[in-house]
């Protein structure tokens, strides 16, 4: 039974609501999303496959809830990230800090399609350079230069961060980061 469930059955009620944002993820196959995603809902991240299609989870913070509908990086699928993009209040781009030079340009443009995309140019951006575990990793700030992100997204709201499967706690600290951006545009808006 879930624990939601289980408390609010048999203790004093429920917990005090969280707010519940719901947020695409989008990066190419093999950057990290679902095994990310899973680590995040403390579900066993071995034996990972690559999405086809969508997928969504409710991923569970100290202050909201994320409703993430991961969808898949494969070139079949890509075409058709658009058709889920309608509802998002916000986006995390996962992309390989570790790929090849031709990958990490393929990751370039679509998030620069993202950033430019009119249902998606206005949402709080997470961008995360997964795989700095890895000796092939680029920093941050590579990243950063070679995707041109201060030109680019200037004046949107955004962040840049890296992470692993090996480090969540950075993880984290990055998805509550997009949190705190996601309340602001709440309150800029005057939806709280």
């Amino acid at each position: 039974m879930d624990y939601l469930c289980f408390r609010t059955l048999c203790c004093k009620g429920p917990p005090p609501p969280r707010p519940e944002y719901d947020v695409v993820c989008i990066g190419l196959t093999g950057s990290g999303k679902t095994s990310l995603l899973s680590r995040l809902c403390n579900e066993a991240s071995d034996n990972i496959i690559p999405t086809t299609g969508f997928s969504i989870k409710a991923v569970p913070f100290q202050s909201a809830v994320l409703n993430v509908k991961e969808l898949g990086g494969a070139d079949s699928i890509k075409k058709y990230w658009s058709r889920y993009y309608q509802g998002s209040q916000g986006v995390v781009f996962v992309l390989d800090s570790a790929s090849t030079e031709e990958d990490l340009e393929t990751a370039r443009t679509e998030l620069h399609s993202a950033l430019q995309h009119p249902q998606l140019c206005t949402l709080p951006f997470l961008i995360l350079a997964n795989h700095q575990d890895k000796p092939a990793a680029r920093s941050v700030q590579e990243i950063k230069k070679y995707f041109e992100l201060e030109p680019l997204a200037r004046g949107k709201s955004w962040v840049l961060e890296g992470g692993s499967v090996d480090n969540m706690d950075t993880v984290k600290d990055s998805f509550t980061q997009l949190i705190q951006l996601l309340e602001e545009k709440d309150q800029e808006t005057g939806r709280i």
